[in-house]
């Protein structure tokens, strides 16, 4: 394995953990909620009165991001080497997971480590422990 030191920011990706660490501690000091992606998406599907709004400003901005990215720079290159039978198998096992989980990454291993909650140390080793195992799998065995 080497490192393809002509992509590698560490400095981008130092920058972006500490926006992201910045904006959950902000979200549960204000909110009193746990920044996780899939409980605000959730929280879609069943609407309650006054929970709608900002639900739909976060998703926006999270997709609004990129645009005004593009504005002050040039986007990064995106190549997904997989077709796209296996990108929506990929996201239905994400989408299952968060639910088995209660939780999807941004949930448990951001804000739910941060917060020392054993459940998410279970579910964040869980995730991880499935991610490296998969690459393997698909790098070594079936390659």
């Amino acid at each position: 394995m080497t490192i393809d030191w002509t992509h590698f920011t560490p400095w981008m990706s130092l920058a972006g953990g500490v926006l992201l660490g910045l904006a959950s501690a902000l979200f549960i000091l204000l909110n009193g909620r746990v920044l996780g992606i899939s409980g605000i998406v959730a929280g879609l599907m069943r609407p309650r009165t006054g929970d709608t709004g900002w639900r739909l400003a976060f998703l926006l901005g999270l997709l609004a991001a990129p645009a005004v990215y593009a504005l002050a720079g040039t986007l990064p290159e995106v190549r997904i080497d997989a077709g796209w039978g296996v990108l929506v198998i990929a996201g239905l096992l994400v989408g299952l997971g968060t639910r088995y989980g209660a939780g999807c990454t941004s949930g448990h291993g951001v804000c739910g480590l941060s917060r020392l909650s054993p459940r998410s140390l279970v579910a964040t080793l869980a995730f991880m422990g499935t991610g490296f195992a998969t690459v393997f799998v698909v790098r070594h065995l079936f390659a």
